[in-house]
């Protein structure tokens, strides 16, 4: 029994012996050889890393859009159409190139540097244009605004405008291009404002030239009220409310202006039927033929303009027609006058005559006795 438990015991102290021997610490040899193990994050980076990064194309892309939209807003493709047209199927194809490789996505981004200096080039080249373009419409601008004679009584605004050219000329030789743009821009709307100030101020003066205040003076004083309120508001700086005034003071001006004319062209219509009337009466219609003809004409072309509600036309037709009626008249008196003139001498010559003959007779008469 004693052998059996010994053995029991050795077989028991055996297996703890196995048992510690396997879960001794490995040894720092051991350690060294083993590799290190790869976090998960760390496989994750380095294959990234190995992966062609599609965003440096969309950077490239980034920047040819900006460049395009550039030569847009100043009208390239408008310019050289042709070599626009170029660009744009160059920036197409550059959209459907593959972008799966590094090599793939080199090219792709290549293209797109290559696309954004030619858009780059042709701005350069369209910018001179765009700005030569602006200063021409300026310019033409404020000449028909010099022409009006409006500068001449309010140099001041003339000045103002032509400061803001200027200063649009300076940014453009800065090449702050965008800013430039407004610049001329803002200078253009300028001129324009005192422009339609013009107009509306040449208007007026017609009214009073022609003096056809008499025919509607409420609207010529509502108009007159709110021409002062709109340069009020130009010199406080309201532009728009300025623009807004202006054009409601031209239109009553306007208004004036045509009912003067309709009036007016009535009034020439009666004086000259009435010249008509007494040029036949003095039969100026045979004795002047061809100058109440003429006045005839002129007649007929000032109804027909009347009645197509042209009544400046009109008037001014009526005028000419009235004149050459009254030509046709004093010819006529003319005519009848140096008639009667000679005439006159006729008959005195007659009576010279019939003189003459009797102081013959008479001589003759008494030499016989």
């Amino acid at each position: 029994m004693k052998r059996i438990i010994s053995v029991f015991m050795l077989l028991l102290l055996a297996a703890f012996i196995s048992v510690s021997c396997k879960s001794t610490p490995e040894t720092q040899a051991q350690q060294e050889e083993k590799p290190t193990p790869i976090s998960d994050k760390s496989q994750e980076s380095a294959s990234r890393a190995q992966r062609p990064d599609p965003r440096i194309v969309d950077a490239a892309k980034v920047k040819t859009d900006a460049a395009k939209k550039q030569a847009i807003d100043f009208e390239t493709h408008a310019y050289y159409p042709s070599e626009w047209e170029a660009i744009e199927a160059r920036y197409k194809a550059a959209g459907e190139m593959p972008k799966n490789t590094h090599d793939e996505i080199q090219k792709a981004v290549a293209e797109y540097d290559a696309i954004t200096a030619a858009y780059n080039e042709l701005f350069k080249k369209t910018v001179p244009l765009y700005a030569q373009a602006r200063e021409d419409e300026i310019l033409a601008t404020r000449e028909k605004l010099i022409n009006t004679g409006f500068p001449g009584y309010f140099p001041e605004y003339l000045e103002k405008a032509d400061n803001k050219t200027l200063a649009a000329l300076e940014l453009y030789e800065a090449e702050d291009y965008y800013t430039a743009r407004e610049a001329a821009a803002d200078a253009l709307a300028e001129y324009e404002t005192l422009l339609l100030g013009a107009d509306t101020f040449l208007a007026r003066q017609e009214i009073i030239d022609r003096d056809f205040l008499k025919y509607d003076e409420e609207n010529f004083s509502k108009a007159d009220t709110i021409s002062e309120d709109a340069m009020k508001e130009y010199d406080a700086g309201n532009k728009e409310k300025a623009l807004e005034k202006a054009q409601e003071a031209l239109l009553r001006y306007n208004l004036v202006l045509s009912n003067g004319w309709t009036a007016y062209c009535t009034e020439r219509r009666i004086a000259t039927i009435k010249e008509r009337e007494l040029a036949i009466a003095e039969k100026a219609n045979i004795a002047s033929r061809d100058l109440f003809r003429n006045g005839e004409v002129i007649h007929i072309q000032a109804e027909e303009e009347a009645a197509t509600g042209c009544h400046d036309i009109g008037a001014v037709l009526y005028t000419e027609a009235e004149a050459l009626y009254s030509i046709a008249r004093k010819d006529t008196a003319e005519k009848r006058q140096r008639a009667e003139l000679t005439m006159k001498k006729a008959e005195e010559k007659i009576v010279e005559s019939g003189d003459t003959a009797s102081e013959a007779e008479r001589i003759i008469e008494g030499g016989s006795r």
